[in-house]
């Protein structure tokens, strides 16, 4: 590749985290930058060491970078590896040969497979900004990819990352389309499939915008940061895992794509279907169950929008070879008691163990969930699934399993809650009819969670609840006193979260 620089400047690591993003900064009186007309969020090519990456450029003002010497954020510096004083070249990247195929989208043409793949090759190449990104997410949001397109983007992410062979049998598989806080029936799903004799590698996200990830919830018991080879030998000694995705990176592209997604909140059921069964293939996933909440605060809010969604599912899951169902559940209210990792993970164990304390709806869907799954494996009698697993979770097989598994990754540990607590009371007195999730899980969060994993909310008041007046509704449980009042302090703000009316 031609570099138009060839003026050279000494690395440094900026110690700053961009998430995913390379970033390089330099000094705006810097020589290379006059030289070549770098800006502010230009695309730089950097070359060190045999190694390029494309980055985009933050320009420093203040005094705390020379003008002689480059930083690189945290991901830059993972991507580049330079070695100890380590000098780079920088120039003008040639253009993203994905370009002409992100403009054709934008205009609203129709993207061949060869484009979806060359648009994925280059996201993870960092070959295109984040600008260009958000163009492209925003082009193929609502239904603007149709059918096709998104098996052709199912496709192209998977073939971008990599894949892990299990071997011959069946993998089996789940995964919740969210947006509904506390439904943590992931940890006890895996116990029960795998204590039925299946395989069942579970990786999990951590959270970006809620209060736990499922990975978040489980680190509160069990490490969970695995590396491929860690995760193969736990499946292969019990069977299942509960793994975070982020450490074996199986569908880079769609980490990106969440990324610019995220802070843009489109709905688009073509990139969600993409992101999630090409997570799944990536995984060597063979039979895989959807759990979607359907609810006016959840992430699919009606029926109509389910009916698309679960379409849309189905075919791409056929044409790519997975078995796939979509089990619909109630997305109106929190399930369990509790909102944050160490609650939630109360909330398994309790589940697992046969506590008389458990949350009866957690128990439940789990059942239901791991029915289902059990029920589109193979050799299995249709119907059958969810007596077998309400079986091995009585028997406690599903409890020994999951032991078993949390030792195989690195022990166990029972999870303990945040110190502080304080209730939230109903103002009023009458029916609960309806809960805002999307603000009770701002409640956790301004609390501390997930980053204090004991952090979050006990919530026992459920829909159709007869409530008086000065009664709690939920506590609110924090590491410190300030960040309890904060989220105490958002309630009082907001005190339609929980609608009370007689009705």
């Amino acid at each position: 590749m031609t570099i138009n620089g060839h003026k050279r400047m000494r690395l440094v690591r900026a110690g700053i985290d961009t998430y995913q993003q390379p970033v390089v900064y330099m000094h705006r009186d810097c020589d290379i930058c006059r030289a070549e007309g770098f800006t502010a969020l230009t695309r730089v090519l950097v070359c060190s060491g045999g190694r390029e990456l494309v980055a985009t450029l933050n320009v420093v003002t203040g005094d705390w970078l020379g003008p002689d010497v480059a930083a690189l954020s945290d991901e830059a510096w993972a991507a580049l590896q330079p070695e100890p004083d380590a000098w780079a070249v920088f120039g003008h990247p040639d253009p993203a040969a994905s370009t002409q195929a992100l403009r054709a989208k934008v205009f609203g043409q129709r993207l061949s497979d060869s484009d979806l793949l060359g648009l994925m090759r280059d996201t993870v190449d960092d070959r295109l900004s984040d600008i260009e990104l958000a163009a492209f997410v925003t082009a193929c949001a609502g239904e603007r990819l149709d059918h096709e397109e998104t098996i052709g983007l199912t496709r192209a992410m998977v073939a971008v990352g990599q894949r892990i062979d299990w071997g011959g049998g069946a993998v089996l598989d789940k995964h919740c389309v969210g947006g509904l806080p506390g439904n943590r029936t992931t940890p006890i799903i895996v116990a029960i499939v795998a204590a039925a004799g299946h395989r069942i590698p579970k990786t999990s996200s951590r959270a970006i915008t809620s209060p736990a990830g499922t990975a978040d919830t489980m680190e509160v018991m069990t490490p969970v940061a695995l590396d491929l080879a860690t995760m193969r030998r736990v499946v292969e000694r019990e069977g299942g895992c509960i793994a975070w995705g982020g450490n074996v990176r199986l569908s880079p592209a769609d980490d990106i794509l969440i990324r610019i997604e995220r802070p843009l909140d489109f709905d688009s059921d073509g990139q969600l279907v993409a992101s999630v069964l090409s997570k799944k293939i990536a995984a060597g996933s063979s039979h895989v169950l959807i759990d979607m909440p359907v609810g006016a605060t959840a992430k699919v809010r009606s029926r109509q929008s389910a009916d698309s969604l679960e379409a849309r599912t189905m075919i791409t899951a056929r044409v790519l070879g997975l078995t796939a169902a979509v089990v619909r559940t109630d997305g109106r209210q929190p399930v369990g008691h509790g909102i944050g990792p160490a609650l939630e993970a109360r909330d398994v164990l309790q589940v697992l163990r046969g506590d008389a304390n458990a949350p009866a709806d957690l128990r439940e869907r789990s059942l239901h969930l791991a029915g289902a799954l059990l029920d589109i494996a193979p050799g299995a009698v249709p119907g059958h699934g969810r007596a077998r697993a309400r079986e091995l979770l009585d028997n406690g097989a599903a409890l020994r399993k999951f032991m078993a598994i949390c030792h195989a990754q690195g022990g166990f540990s029972e999870p303990v809650m945040a110190p502080h607590a304080q209730p939230v009371l109903a103002m009023r007195g009458g029916r609960l009819w309806d809960v805002d999730n999307r603000r009770l899980a701002r409640v956790a969060k301004l609390a501390g969670a997930p980053r204090a994993a004991g952090a979050g909310i006990d919530c026992r008041t459920r829909l159709g609840a007869q409530v008086r007046a000065g009664e709690p509704l939920f506590q609110v449980h924090a590491h410190s006193r300030g960040e309890l009042q904060y989220a105490l302090e958002y309630t009082a703000e907001h005190p339609d979260i929980f609608s009370i009316e007689d009705r």
